[in-house]
């Protein structure tokens, strides 16, 4: 399937720096695709560049078949939502929202039905007459979408939209967001430093490190088959195990480590026996208990060393035998309880994820 909007061996340099380094990415008509990673890899470079606002050093950029990487915001057919909304204080909601409308020279009803229609659409009826400093942030934030969808984009684009929004104000805002992506079929690249939201909000999610795209992937499949070490710390905790390949198969090996020897999911191709490898297994993988599992399944002695409460998860850090672990135990209010000191039996999950050999240069 062709995609609506394609970023080709797309390239920025600031001095000796280069922000974006050959960057190829498409996204598919109706599709949410996020792109993370930490602070300085790149990501909102990359979307300034997606809708105009930065010119590449390099590269292409294609939206519905045409190139458009020289024409200016106004030429082509996205829109974007910056981090700090830039709304115009001197103007009302209402003002704010039909701005680009009216900069185009749209007759004044047209405009005026537009406003009235995208306030419903963001739950912002009534709230025309109001100035932005009289909206809270999360209501901000609707005005600054209704905005940038007054001009029906071909792609939204959105840089840090929840980044200035306390924490149950960001889960309220990204679950607006997804219904609106939904509802409207909205194709829509979102920058973002927040993991979980990332997690949530997407179809696909992009990371980012030092300029590049380290993996693209489904939620599920960046967080439970993460490509490098760099991408499994990112998205999430996880535990590392060092091993080597006892044995491969069609469909499986064995892995030998600290903890002895270990069953997985295929080591991947060129990986033989005796190769060096790492595992990941994240916390909630990990089965804690006070004696031997009641179903007979072998466990690791351990020894709790931290106790760390969040509410709907415990996390406890285990001493396996000189191997550090995280454990997360949900619900632990239902469960037992363990302290400081506890003696604790482990037991892995039966497929931990074995890591490609990291590419050379990174």
């Amino acid at each position: 399937m062709t995609p609506l909007f394609r970023l080709d061996r797309l390239t920025k340099r600031y001095g000796p720096v280069v922000a974006v380094d050959g960057v190829d990415a498409a996204i598919q008509e109706g599709e949410l695709v996020s792109f993370v990673g930490p602070s300085g890899c790149g990501k909102t470079t990359l979307l300034r560049m997606a809708g105009g606002f930065v010119r590449p050093d390099g590269g292409r950029i294609w939206l519905d078949g045409q190139d458009v990487t020289r024409d200016p915001p106004n030429r082509r057919a996205t829109a974007m939502v910056f981090q700090s909304y830039a709304l115009f204080p001197h103007l009302t909601v209402a003002g704010n929202v039909g701005y680009a409308l009216r900069v185009r020279g749209r007759a004044r009803s047209e405009v005026a039905a537009r406003v009235e229609d995208l306030l419903r659409i963001v739950r912002l009826d009534g709230l025309g007459d109001r100035r932005p400093d009289q909206l809270s942030g999360g209501q901000q934030q609707r005005v600054a979408l209704a905005r940038a969808l007054s001009v029906r984009p071909r792609v939204l684009l959105l840089d840090e939209p929840l980044s200035n929004l306390d924490a149950n104000l960001r889960v309220l805002m990204r679950d607006e967001i997804k219904r609106l992506q939904r509802e409207l079929r909205l194709t829509v690249a979102y920058v973002t430093h927040d993991q979980e939201e990332a997690m949530s909000i997407s179809d696909r999610i992009a990371v980012m490190r030092a300029g590049r795209i380290e993996q693209v992937g489904t939620p599920n499949e960046i967080y439970e088959r993460p490509a490098t070490e760099f991408v499994a710390r990112f998205v999430g905790t996880a535990n590392f195990l060092d091993g080597e390949i006892a044995e491969t198969g069609a469909a499986g090996g064995t892995v030998r480590t600290a903890l002895g020897i270990l069953s997985v999911r295929g080591p991947g191709p060129g990986l033989a026996a005796g190769a060096r490898v790492r595992l990941v297994v994240r916390p909630e993988a990990v089965r804690l208990s006070a004696t031997d599992p009641p179903d007979g399944t072998p466990g690791i002695p351990g020894k709790i060393e931290g106790v760390t409460y969040t509410g709907a998860v415990v996390r406890y850090l285990v001493d396996a035998g000189g191997t550090h672990l995280a454990v997360d135990v949900h619900n632990p209010r239902y469960g037992p309880r363990h302290a400081d000191g506890d003696r604790v039996t482990v037991q892995l999950p039966a497929d931990p994820h074995v890591l490609p050999p990291e590419p050379q240069g990174l």
